[in-house]
């Protein structure tokens, strides 16, 4: 993320020293450190809700797909069935076979 090596980290922490003195050093640490735990919570925070909206609209269009599927395999039968309807009924003006 950012690309800080040892040797920058170091002379931030002599800066910060000398700037604010071995008194008041670990106080403002501890600070520091409570708001990068605050930051790094709303940022998990913040990734499990897109996740869960990511996810959750992924589950209606796997469920769009679905009925839409399931739709045209119902117009199949129907089509499928209609024409089975049609080719067993005897034709209009034939003669009955069973004379």
């Amino acid at each position: 993320m950012f690309d800080i090596g040892f040797s920058e980290l170091l002379l931030v922490a002599l800066v910060a020293l000398l700037v604010l003195g071995p008194e008041r050093l670990p106080r403002a640490a501890r600070f520091v450190g409570l708001w990068v735990r605050r930051a790094r919570a709303q940022w998990h925070s913040v990734k499990a809700e897109l996740e869960r909206d990511l996810a959750s609209e992924e589950l209606q269009r796997s469920l769009r797909e679905g009925r839409d599927a399931l739709r045209e395999a119902q117009q199949d039968l129907h089509d499928a069935g209609s024409e089975l309807r049609d080719s067993t009924r005897p034709a209009a003006g034939q003669p009955d076979d069973r004379d």
